[in-house]
């Protein structure tokens, strides 16, 4: 089997996710498994090239996993012989430059959402890679989580029936920084640095909606800055100028209701660090990143409200679980051997940087929902 060499520029990995599950959980582990095989008998075999502002950082990560190529200069990694692909985990503030300069280069494109700070930018990042024949996707990694995908198959074998709402609730308390550390970054909780939950979450939201449930037709969005000062990792207080939870109500197409609570200031009283519900006309579903249980309606008991004698039930027994039935890998490294795929044969691939611009225009309609204290309509985006 011949080998084809990929050489793919990770700009933004010395951060948590860009290293984490991108660096390691997804590009090393193709190569753990041997490399990615294709249709054609190839092997694909991705060589990153890594990119940050760090010197040192860089040079201790290549000296952990000996990786041969890395650089501070995105110039220099884009010339590098071996590169075809652009990956950016960069904060938000600093992608849309990179990537239009990895596009002049004619490199194909693969980044972290938001995909810009603004739905233009956007859709203009996405109007230049199709200008330049260059194959582009956005990472929609939750579409590809064991939990989603078991409550994909329900909705596909019609077990819902007419599906009426979907309730979702994500969050965690993030520690303030100062008698435990912030397990997030400072940056997150200043919008002039391009932080807040809206636009971190509202991207997520619309395309596990538009995916798995019906496509996102309206916004009413409620935001909140509930813990006002924080400390930095220098242990210096700041100020919190974003906001740090959003409590949205979105129209799907067909009158499905969806509503959706983010917060970084709530405690955890649920399986799992994000589940949604999805009620139907015939069942109910619940799931998770890993889990999704269900309740049919011939299973549905009948419970009676009444205040004045302690539950009898335990409704939480009343689900069963959906089972694996197959073998779930990272969903970050699915998506990523997608694309792969994609740039190298030309394979079918649907989460591209015109899906991307739709997250980043859920966030905008949401902030602004927030600050005029209104529903705004959520139009149909071209390029």
């Amino acid at each position: 089997m011949s080998r084809k060499v990929i050489g793919i520029v990770m700009n933004g990995v010395t951060g948590r996710m860009g290293y984490r599950q991108h660096l390691v959980r997804s590009i090393l582990a193709i190569r753990e498994q041997g490399g990615l095989a294709l249709e054609n008998g190839q092997l694909l075999w991705p060589e990153p090239i890594l990119v940050g502002r760090s010197e040192h950082k860089l040079k201790e990560l290549a000296d952990r996993h000996g990786l041969e190529h890395w650089t501070t200069s995105l110039d220099e990694a884009l010339a590098h012989p071996l590169t075809e692909i652009y990956f950016d985990a960069q904060v938000t503030q600093a992608r849309e430059q990179a990537i239009r300069k990895a596009i002049a280069a004619g490199k194909h494109i693969y980044t972290e959402k938001p995909t810009a700070e603004s739905v233009e930018a956007a859709l203009e990042l996405a109007r230049l890679a199709r200008d330049a024949g260059v194959c582009n996707g956005a990472v929609q990694d939750k579409l590809f989580l064991p939990g989603l995908l078991k409550l994909k198959r329900l909705v596909d074998g019609g077990f819902f029936g007419r599906i009426l709402s979907v309730r979702g609730e994500f969050g965690y308390w993030v520690f303030e920084g100062d008698w435990q550390s912030a397990q997030r970054p400072s940056w997150n909780y200043r919008a002039e640095d391009g932080g807040g939950m809206i636009l971190d979450m509202f991207p997520h939201w619309r395309y596990v909606l538009d995916n798995l449930i019906a496509p996102v037709r309206s916004v009413y969005a409620h935001t909140a800055t509930h813990i006002p000062t924080r400390v930095d990792e220098q242990g210096k207080p700041y100020q919190a100028t974003a906001d740090d939870a959003a409590y949205g109500v979105f129209e799907l197409e067909g009158g499905i209701t969806a509503q959706i609570n983010s917060s970084w200031a709530v405690r955890v009283d649920r399986d799992e660090l994000v589940e949604f519900q999805v009620d139907g006309t015939e069942g109910s579903a619940v799931a998770g990143l890993r889990n999704c249980r269900f309740q049919h309606r011939a299973g549905t008991p009948k419970p009676v409200w009444n205040p004045d004698l302690p539950a009898t039930e335990s409704f939480r027994s009343q689900w069963q679980q959906v089972p694996d039935n197959e073998e779930f890998d990272n969903g970050f490294k699915v998506q990523w051997e997608l694309f792969l795929k994609h740039a190298v044969t030309g394979s079918p691939y649907q989460w591209d940087l015109l899906e991307g611009a739709k997250g980043v225009q859920l966030a905008e309609l949401g902030l602004r929902s927030a600050a005029e204290g209104r529903r705004f309509d959520v139009p149909e985006l071209e390029i």
